[in-house]
């Protein structure tokens, strides 16, 4: 009787102490529970020069495309639904400049002093031995765009 017992005792204990699955994860206003989500869309075209494109997108509100022309560079975008019920939009370039994203919640880069400004352009008007000219020119144009 007492082994009983303690085998009883023993498996309520295991019982009790297994991980606990959650039933239903909600994504807060994406379109449902996760488990159920469903591929609506999904295009892949690899082509033997190295372009491609893909396109994707689930019922519970993630999506995604992409395009290269060269194998290397790419442009694309990305969206997702957050817990929160808000909708998370990116638009990117990566290239050899990185991976470049942009998106209405996103940090903006400060405007740039008008002392770097100035440094920059006689940089540029005498440019310091081995400079890489189209770099430096660059650099220039992004930071005068943050200037307004």
């Amino acid at each position: 009787m007492f082994r009983k017992l303690i085998a009883v005792a023993l498996l309520v204990t295991l019982v009790a102490a297994r991980p606990q699955r959650s039933q239903s994860r909600s994504s807060g206003g994406g379109g449902g529970d996760e488990s159920q989500a469903e591929t609506l869309a999904n295009d892949v075209v690899i082509n033997a020069d190295g372009s491609y494109t893909y396109n994707y997108e689930t019922s519970n509100g993630i999506s995604a495309s992409q395009a290269s022309n060269d194998g290397t560079n790419a442009n694309g975008n990305f969206a997702f639904t957050a817990p929160d019920g808000q909708r998370y939009e990116i638009v990117y370039v990566a290239d050899e400049f990185g991976f470049q994203p942009q998106g209405a919640h996103l940090p903006v880069e400060p405007p740039a002093p008008d002392h770097v400004i100035k440094m920059l352009e006689d940089m540029l008007a005498s440019p310091p031995e081995g400079a890489d000219i189209q770099s430096l020119q660059d650099t220039l144009n992004r930071l005068r765009a943050t200037q307004g």
